[in-house]
């Protein structure tokens, strides 16, 4: 079975003990590891692997061929993206700060960017400017150097920010949960509707059930994968982005999920779906 998902600490964390054949009865799995920008492209195209983890935000683009799975994903508390300036003054300006400003954005087609203009819809007079896409390791080091005037960040950057000298203009999942007081949905794990949905959701929740039973067997599988990151901001990330949502949404986290899509397509950023029929 084919699967793409990012290679950051909370991903193989989660399915490392699948991708290394400790599941009974689960499939082989032939992995990809990619930025959530190229999986959100490869579910959109129709072509991509059985098993892909996306941007809840993609997920209204891609539900003719994939289905929401209830487990494996990035769906939590206290663990949204960031808006961050090199500037001092513009926390005490507040979201004026950012009218018609260039502000980089990891991907179009993230959540952290939907949320960004969910927000920036009501609170950013006139608008922000100009929207550059970044690799999101590269989004600090641009605002830091001038380049442009403030960054959507995500991951483990929430940790590492104040080493660039970087400020807190908006945190965007405490302003999610204060506005709905649900969990902010992040990445979804999707699988194709023509396989086993049931049987794909139960190996994700044993992996992950694995994975917090032992979790010194994936530590230099994770390390690999981590992109130099210490040991300790590896370990907040995974704590930070693998919560009991990981093992099952629950109806909190398919209510967070409807609320974030719902209030998308009335605001005309993401297509209109049938919410009822997420992972049917």
């Amino acid at each position: 079975m084919n699967i793409a998902f990012s290679p950051c600490p909370n991903d193989t964390f989660v399915f490392h003990a699948w991708a290394h054949g400790l599941i009974p009865g689960a499939p082989k799995l032939d992995v990809t590891y990619a930025d959530i920008d190229i999986t959100n492209g490869l579910a959109a195209s129709g072509k991509g692997p059985d098993i892909l983890k996306i941007s809840y935000a993609a997920l209204p683009y891609v539900l003719n061929e994939y289905a929401l799975l209830p487990c494996g994903g990035a769906l939590g508390r206290g663990c949204g993206p960031l808006v961050l300036t090199a500037n001092d003054h513009t926390g005490a300006a507040g979201p004026a700060a950012l009218s018609g400003r260039r502000v980089a954005v990891p991907s179009e087609r993230s959540t952290a960017y939907l949320l960004f203009r969910l927000w920036a819809a009501s609170k950013v007079p006139g608008g922000v400017g100009e929207i550059v896409v970044l690799p999101f390791d590269e989004i600090m080091p641009a605002v830091q150097r001038g380049e442009v005037d403030a960054g959507l960040v995500i991951h483990e950057a929430r940790f590492t920010y104040p080493s660039y000298g970087l400020n807190l203009l908006i945190d965007l999942g405490s302003w999610w949960e204060s506005d709905t007081g649900l969990p902010i949905p992040l990445g979804a794990i999707v699988a194709r509707r023509s396989l086993d949905l049931d049987a794909i959701a139960g190996w994700i929740k044993q992996s992950v059930q694995y994975a917090w039973a032992h979790p010194e067997v994936s530590a230099e599988y994770v390390a690999s994968h981590a992109q130099e990151m210490s040991p300790e901001v590896t370990q907040a990330h995974i704590e930070l982005y693998v919560s009991s949502y990981t093992e099952d949404l629950g109806d909190d986290g398919y209510n967070a999920v409807k609320a974030l899509l719902g209030r998308a397509a009335q605001e005309g950023l993401v297509p209109q779906v049938d919410l009822t029929t997420l992972g049917s």
